[in-house]
């Protein structure tokens, strides 16, 4: 049996006996229409159960009235938060997004912004995938008109708008509690793909180490993806030296997590022996025992100031505007973790 097609304005039309154009100015909310027949248009569609055609739409008035949100991966507290904001500052404007996942992997960025463009969305905000290195996706989207603005991992080989917070800060300050503390091992784990933030944080980390007058030892810096199971091998790595760090400094929450677990199944005191720090101020990290110091990324800030930036876009037009680069300061939460004064 042959599928029920989809109702059209043609039908709703049909069945008031009005033309299509009333009713599609009805369905607009045109002030040219009257009340009465605003109201019998809408009870039609519902009856008639008719879902309007967004692309079509927007082929006829060039708006969709949706945005395109990629992330990694919608399953951290920090994008999901992030998509908050920008559905804050978007909902207002009668704008709905759409939320697509990289998984971390180019291909399936590059596939997601192409499906994006064919929607006909009004602009992309994403932040880009740890195996970005090739950029030209953006640029085609940029290239047909569609704004597109940047957040967290971003990229300066594009001229586009970027939100970011300051990670070297946020690095920095972890590291410098960590030395207030009385720590002199620091260690710190990193990502072997050095995108931007991981670059920024390290180099906090290491300048910290510098101003405080205290040695950079290579042994103490370990790389990995900074999941939990990476957090618990790179701890079990620092324990095999001869002398232990005295704190861990993880560019991850996640990364932190892993090594506390390590930690407290060899009964080694936290943070009396080892003090521990992560980044991003997860939900978990309020929750662990002993709760984990970390760096608030200020993700609904974020969301909310990454909408404004597309909407100060889509008001420009067509008029050419200079690339806005917003940098946040982060927010160093102290927990018991690191505390040992």
């Amino acid at each position: 049996m042959a599928g029920k097609s989809k109702t059209t304005i043609h039908d709703i039309a049909s069945k008031l006996n009005i033309t299509a154009s009333t009713v599609s100015r009805a369905l607009n909310n045109n002030p040219r229409i009257s009340k009465a027949t605003r109201k019998a248009v809408l009870k039609a569609a519902k009856d008639l159960n008719y879902q309007p055609n967004n692309i079509a739409a927007a082929l006829r008035n060039g708006k969709s009235h949706i945005i395109g949100v990629v992330v990694p991966t919608a399953n951290r507290a920090f994008f999901s938060s992030v998509v908050r904001g920008i559905e804050e500052i978007a909902n207002k404007l009668n704008y709905k997004v759409i939320i697509c996942q990289s998984y971390e992997n180019y291909d399936q960025e590059v596939q997601t912004i192409d499906a994006l463009l064919s929607a006909r969305v009004d602009g992309i905000i994403a932040s880009i995938s740890k195996n970005t290195l090739d950029f030209e996706h953006f640029k085609k989207a940029q290239d047909r008109g569609t704004p597109v603005v940047l957040f967290d991992r971003t990229t300066d080989e594009i001229e586009t708008g970027q939100v970011m917070i300051d990670d070297y800060l946020g690095a920095y300050k972890v590291t410098e509690h960590l030395i207030e503390q009385g720590c002199k091992r620091i260690a710190h784990f990193t990502n072997p793909i050095k995108i931007n933030i991981y670059k920024d944080r390290l180099r906090g980390y290491l300048d910290a180490l510098r101003d405080n007058n205290l040695e950079i030892i290579d042994e103490l810096i370990v790389e990995s993806n900074m999941q939990l199971e990476d957090g618990r091998e790179s701890m079990e790595k620092l324990l095999e030296l001869d002398e232990w760090p005295d704190a861990i400094f993880s560019a991850s929450d996640y990364g932190a997590m892993g090594a506390m677990q390590v930690l407290k199944e060899r009964q080694i005191k936290i943070p009396e022996q080892v003090a521990l720090a992560g980044f991003s101020n997860e939900p978990f990290t309020s929750f662990t025992d002993p709760t984990l110091t970390t760096v608030d990324q200020l993700s609904i800030t974020m969301g909310k100031v990454c909408a404004e930036l597309f909407f100060k876009q889509i008001k420009a037009g067509n008029k050419k505007e200079l690339p806005q680069k917003t940098v946040l300061k982060p927010e160093l939460i102290i927990r018991q973790s690191s505390l040992k004064k």
